[in-house]
Parts: C-alpha cells; structure tokens; sequence
C-alpha cells in the first residue's frame, strides 16, 4: 500500500518543477522581447531628436516628437473598419470551420471500432435484423453506408451494393464541400489582402497628385501602411488555411478509403444473396 501511495506523489514534484521551469522559461522570453524592443525604441529616440535640435525656439522640437503608438493601433488605424471588419469576419468564419471539420474528421465520426465490432459480431450470430437496426442508430459515415445496404439486401447484393455507393459518394460529398470552405478561405484571404494593397497604393497616389509640393512622408504613411498591412494579414489566414486543408483533405480520404473497405469485408457475405442458381 505504501508503494502505491508513495509512486504518485514522487512524480508530482517532478511534473510540477518542469510545469515551473516551462512557465519560467515562457516568462523570461516574454520578458527579453520586450526588453529587446524597449531598447530599440530608446535607441531611436536620440536619433529622432537629434536632428530638431539646433532648431530656433523649442515648440517645434516638442511638436515634431510623436508618442509612440502599440502595435495593434497601428494595425487598427493602418486597415481602417473596412478591412478591419472583413477581416475579423474571416477569421471567426475560419475558427468556426477549422472546429467542425476537426470534429468531423475524427475517427469515431467516420469509422467507429466500436460498430464494427458490434457489427460483425451480430452477423456472425446470424442477428441480421439487429445488425441493421445498430447500423440504422449510429450516425457516422460507416453506419449510414451499412443501413442503406441491409435496407435494400431482399432486392439483391446489387442493389444493395448501389445504395451504398450512393449513401457513400453522399457522405464524401459533405465531408469535402465543408472542407472546401476553408480552401476558399485560403484563397479569398489574400485576394482581400491584395485589394487593400491596392487601395492604399492608390491613396498615396491620389496624396501625390492633389499635392502642388513634395508631399511629406507621413503624408503617404496612412496608404503605403494599409497596402503592406491588408497583404501581411491576409496572407497570415491564407497560410494556415491552406495547410489545413491540406492536412485535413489527406485525413478524410485515409478514413474514407478504410470505410470502404471495412463494408466490403462487413458486407462480402451476402455476395450470393440474390444470384440464381
């Protein structure tokens, strides 16, 4: 008893010093980051306001020092609530698809172990009306494909063999058409990003044409910043997009593939239903 007790709360120490120096760790990265860009920005300062030095009378020096602005402002003000609310649009829509193929591209949903066991078992005992009756229950792919070959069995093994193609190519179908929302996601994001590339390059140029001097940069900040921020973000959905899709994509035709072989091996016995002889 005291060896069972005993074996638990050793490894606790363990498992919780190694939870600490992970969260020491994250904390010190953290902490070098921010030092490493506080840093910087004190580095740039003296070397902004060095040249507003020599300048007569201090309220201009004073005036031509900006406050500094985070990094989800500049983000914020450099989209504008367009792009803004186009793209929080997206990434809601992105999250809330990557969460329902991921749950439909478990195991359990496609090809449960525990129906086919169930399955095989109620056949091999000759429990036919049974075996259809906890295909008919069980709302994975699987189960779907097997109902609709028992429920068309007295016709013949062909018919029966249809209907499960059919029931099959259905269900395939789902899967991939919601999959195929996130390929368009991958695809819609960085042209969305790009129509701000162009947006914002034509404000600048639109800065510069109804100008009669050289206008200055921070005139042309506010376009250049929405044409180089709209491609950044929207390439930052595309990427991770497109890679699910892949990922997800090569899942679902693994599991499809070993549906269809899992109901030729359940459903390969009636073969002879139906023939004459």
């Amino acid at each position: 008893m005291t060896s069972r007790i005993e074996t638990p709360l050793a490894k606790r120490p363990i498992a919780n010093w190694r939870l600490l120096m992970c969260m020491l760790a994250l904390a010190t990265a953290v902490t070098a980051i921010w030092a490493g860009s506080a840093t910087a920005q004190d580095d740039e300062a003296p070397a902004a306001a060095a040249p507003a030095a020599p300048a007569a009378g201090g309220g201009d020096a004073a005036a031509a020092i900006k406050p500094q602005q985070s990094m989800l402002s500049f983000y914020f003000s450099a989209l504008g609530w367009r792009y803004t609310i186009a793209f929080l649009f997206i990434s809601f829509c992105f999250v809330a698809l990557l969460v329902m193929n991921l749950m439909a591209a478990r195991r359990d949903q496609i090809l449960p172990q525990a129906l086919v066991d169930n399955f095989e078992l109620q056949l091999n005992e000759k429990r036919y009306q049974e075996a259809f009756e906890s295909a008919k229950a069980d709302d994975s792919m699987l189960g779907k494909i097997l109902a609709a070959g028992m429920g068309q069995l007295k016709q013949g093994y062909q018919h029966a063999m249809i209907a499960m193609q059919e029931t099959g190519a259905d269900e395939n179908m789902k899967l991939e058409h919601r999959l195929g929302y996130i390929a368009l996601i991958g695809t819609i994001s960085p042209m969305v990003g790009l129509l701000g590339t162009v947006d914002g390059m034509v404000a600048s140029f639109q800065v510069i044409a109804s100008s009669d001097t050289t206008p200055k940069p921070s005139e042309l900040a506010q376009g250049i910043s929405m044409a180089l921020i709209t491609t950044l973000v929207g390439l930052w959905l595309a990427i991770p997009a497109i890679a699910v899709h892949s990922l997800l994509r090569n899942r679902l035709s693994r599991l499809v593939f070993e549906v269809g072989v899992a109901t030729d091996n359940l459903m390969g016995r009636f073969a002879d239903v139906g023939k004459k002889g």
